[in-house]
């Protein structure tokens, strides 16, 4: 199913990876982004590392009208939707942000997708949607139950899809819901670059290793772990970006909606991925132990079982690889593509 693809959000930290295996793969992608969270640097990097130009649109997803002039001007076999705020704090000071952009933005593009006829879309879901688990490992029947705004605004995307296909038997939707997205391209040339102070584990142990940050703040320490500090799912974000890629291949096969958990199956604690990072920069990094975040929970891994069956995928890079390309990527651009 070669083509033109729309990727929403593809200047974004997964967007942009996935867009670069896209270009693999023999597909056309077209980015339409607002660059509230991404930077327009990033599309030189692609094209380095792609070899060819990528189309790029700034266009906000709520403007139907200039949504609806990308899809006359192009015919797209599918939709990768990344587009959306997606910082679990920041949604609980500004709900209604969250719901206007991420629900909002959705369902403009829905509508633009219909009015072109264009009915594949793979959506970049999230573990969030979960909330509490129950036990781990995660498996894609587990209660939906978020916890926080963003949460809810993925859960609620979930449903409208789900209620979209059961009217319309043309459309094929798949939902990924996955867990850490962590690592960056081999290359050094693209990676995460937040605006402002990460919100994830990763990034912060990047900077504090940089020298951006004085050190890691570790929120907890008696939790039931193995350290006593939390675990987590982390997956690369090159094995994620091709996770959607193969969801991409079996898009035609399967009409309705399916949701597939993206992750490695294993979890890691804050202090062995600290131990990791530390390995792959050659320097000690200092940390302190912060009190419990509310909401936080001790262990949160992925079932991946369905994704290998009906996607033919599995995670192939280590903790190790994670912390070695996202050490790449920020030495070589200590305050990100500024």
């Amino acid at each position: 199913m070669a083509g033109e693809v729309l990727v929403t959000g593809g200047a974004g930290y997964i967007g942009s990876h996935t867009v670069i295996e896209l270009c693999r793969a023999g597909y056309e992608p077209v980015i339409v982004d607002n660059f509230s969270n991404a930077r327009p640097q990033v599309l030189g990097a692609i094209g380095r590392i792609a070899g060819a130009r990528v189309g790029c649109r700034m266009i906000d997803l709520r403007d139907e009208t200039d949504l609806a002039s990308v899809f006359a001007r192009h015919r797209f076999v599918a939709v990768l939707h990344f587009a959306g705020l997606k910082a679990v704090g920041a949604s609980v000071g500004a709900p209604l942000d969250y719901y206007d952009n991420n629900v909002g933005g959705t369902l403009a593009l829905l509508r633009a997708m219909a009015h072109a006829g264009c009915r594949h879309l793979i959506f970049s879901s999230s573990a969030t949607v979960y909330g509490t688990p129950r036990g781990v490992p995660i498996g894609e029947d587990h209660p939906i139950a978020p916890v926080s705004p963003y949460g809810q605004t993925k859960a609620m995307v979930e449903q409208m899809l789900r209620d979209l296909a059961a009217s319309d038997p043309r459309w094929h939707i798949t939902l990924l819901r996955y867990f850490n997205p962590v690592g960056a391209h081999e290359s050094g040339l693209i990676g995460e670059d937040p605006q402002g102070p990460p919100n994830n584990l990763m990034p912060f142990i990047a900077q504090v290793a940089v020298g951006r940050h004085a050190r890691l703040r570790v929120f907890g320490d008696d939790y039931e772990t193995p350290d006593g500090t939390g675990v987590r799912d982390y997956i690369h974000v090159v094995d994620l970006a091709r996770g959607h890629l193969a969801a991409l291949r079996k898009l035609p096969l399967r009409p309705g909606v399916r949701a597939i958990n993206l992750g490695t199956g294993e979890g890691t604690s804050v202090l062995a991925m600290l131990r990791h990072f530390e390995a792959a920069c050659g320097a000690a990094i200092p940390y302190e132990i912060a009190p419990r975040r509310p909401g936080d929970v001790a262990s949160v891994y992925a079932d991946t079982q369905l994704a290998r069956r009906e996607l033919d995928w599995v995670a192939e890079h280590g903790v190790a690889r994670m912390c070695a390309d996202t050490w790449r990527w920020q030495r070589m651009h200590p305050d990100g593509l500024r």
